[in-house]
């Protein structure tokens, strides 16, 4: 890809690394086996169920913080 798109600038290089981590542990939970690098080879099914749960977990995590 020769330009990057803008929503996928990392703006904080720290919340990449933190977010690349949180997502190796969530697919790990799930059974997901995520390799570095490209993982074309996932299903829909199970790229859609990390990025679900990373979302739920997220959602959770604010709302607790703001009880």
């Amino acid at each position: 890809m020769a330009s990057q798109n803008r929503s996928n600038r990392v703006e904080v290089p720290e919340a990449k690394a933190a977010m690349d981590r949180f997502k190796t542990e969530v697919a790990s939970e799930l059974g997901v086996n995520l390799k570095e690098g490209y993982n074309g080879d996932l299903t829909s099914k199970e790229a859609g169920s990390i990025g679900g749960e990373m979302v739920r977990r997220m959602v959770k995590s604010y709302e607790e913080s703001i009880k």
